[in-house]
């Protein structure tokens, strides 16, 4: 049915739907509004937030938290075409450093994303400084110290005995690191190892690489966790979307939809894929490099290629979110966002105060910037582990494949983790981590190619 605007309620019948009729219709309004969004029709978007409005909830099943979300997002793209009405409403914006750090922590608690990443990490820089004296490591955002705890407790046990390990950490948060400081010179001081531990005051992207500080005779190692897709923010605005390109780019039959018994909006989304949506070229996997590809990203690994670490290994979230058009994004998003919030439905109760604010303050926060933001404002450009392959090759790094033992460590934590839905593959001797069959993160190591 097609949404009208004398619709100020909903029909009796919208009221009625069951939970899965109405999550497909509320997928069915989220495209209707971000192709009304696309095109400039700001009216009709208006229509489709408000019927979404009456459904949606940031407290409800997984669907209607995500609508929520979404709707949000598309309100907020619509509102940034009038700047001072944009300003105004954000200029009371208070961003609570603290609250961040909390809920970076509760994402860490409440999946095993992290902690895979973790593991495969360390256990490749184990295997990389084998008999080397010196280390030393690079973390690009220094905020969770039980990466490097663990670091340090299995170079103790180390046959040969630990190296001197000196760790550098980044962060924009002089507290963050003070307190990371004071829990690894702890363990280093508890198991004996000699160890330093450089901070380094700065936003990534304001980094002086001079301050790494970087010594004649150490093995160096860098890494870089959920770091390196913020540098492909260009400083241009990109390419001014067509509205002839966008429009009836995914129009969804309303009849259609509600005579459907998909389960899952993956499996609703797969379904209009095969009635008409074709990905886009940006979001092919066998795509060139976007031609709006970041001066910042090529000059940044080339300093870090300029250190000649011995390894570097790098974690990003394996999706398609930085295609040119809004429609691209969204149906992108949509798919991931999916199956983040699904691991939440699978494993914390709705009513959980924790799982509320890792959905508002991260994934919402993601979701607004994927949805909402063009130019450098958009960081949040994700990109598959293909593209990380292209990109990290032409910067001049080689990729080294993941150890077999590094892999077991992983999915016997992902085996005691307690929820079946995670699922670990190899792709190329690099690791993707799944909800599902649905891809969320990749972990690849590197080394310099001279």
């Amino acid at each position: 049915m097609p949404v009208s605007p004398s619709m100020g309620s909903p029909y009796p019948w919208v009221r009625e739907l069951k939970c899965e009729e109405r999550g497909l219709y509320l997928i069915h309004l989220l495209l209707t509004c971000a192709n009304h969004v696309a095109s400039g029709s700001v009216e009709n978007a208006e229509i489709a937030l408000s019927q979404i409005s009456h459904l949606a909830s940031p407290d409800g099943d997984t669907m209607q938290r995500i609508a929520a979300y979404f709707a949000e997002a598309l309100a907020r793209r619509i509102v940034k075409a009038w700047p001072g009405i944009d300003k105004a409403l954000n200029a009371t914006q208070i961003t609570v450093v603290s609250e961040q750090i909390l809920v970076r922590k509760l994402f860490y608690d409440m999946f095993p994303f992290m902690k895979v990443a973790f593991v495969l990490t360390n256990q490749a820089i184990i295997e990389a400084m084998e008999g080397e004296k010196m280390v030393h490591v690079i973390d690009l955002h220094a905020a969770e110290p039980a990466q490097w705890i663990a670091l340090l407790q299995a170079f103790s046990v180390r046959p040969e005995g630990p190296p001197h390990l000196r760790i550098t950490g980044i962060h924009p948060q002089k507290g963050v690191l003070d307190q990371m400081a004071h829990k690894l010179i702890e363990e280093a001081e508890k198991l004996d190892i000699p160890f330093q531990f450089n901070p380094i005051v700065s936003k990534l992207e304001n980094l002086d690489i001079e301050k790494l500080r970087v010594k004649t005779g150490e093995a160096l190692a860098i890494s870089s966790i959920l770091q390196l897709h913020s540098f492909l923010a260009s400083d241009d605005e990109l390419r001014k979307k067509s509205p002839s390109t966008l429009k009836n780019s995914n129009g969804i039959n309303m009849q259609r939809v509600l005579q459907m018994n998909q389960s899952t909006l993956g499996e609703l989304l797969e379904k209009d894929t095969a009635n008409g949506y074709s990905p886009s070229p940006d979001s092919a996997s066998s795509s060139p490099l976007s031609s709006t590809a970041s001066v910042k990203m090529d000059c940044f690994l080339n300093s870090l290629w300029g250190l000649s670490p011995k390894l570097m290994v790098v974690t990003e979230q394996d999706s398609n979110h930085n295609g040119s058009t809004l429609m691209e994004r969204l149906l992108e998003a949509l798919y991931t966002y999916a199956a983040l919030f699904d691991c939440l439905e699978s494993t914390v109760s709705r009513t959980s105060m924790e799982r509320l604010k890792v959905e508002k303050m991260l994934f919402g926060d993601e979701i607004k910037n994927i949805i909402a933001c063009e130019g450098a404002a958009r960081k949040e450009r994700h990109e598959k582990l293909e593209k990380w392959i292209q990109r990290l090759d032409l910067a001049g790094f080689g990729n080294v494949s993941l150890s077999y033992y590094g892999m077991l460590q992983a999915r016997r934590l992902l085996q005691v983790y307690g929820c079946d839905g995670y699922r670990m593959k190899e792709e190329n001797g690099s690791v993707v981590i799944c909800w599902q069959d649905r891809p969320l993160f990749s972990v690849s190591a590197w080394r310099c190619r001279k």
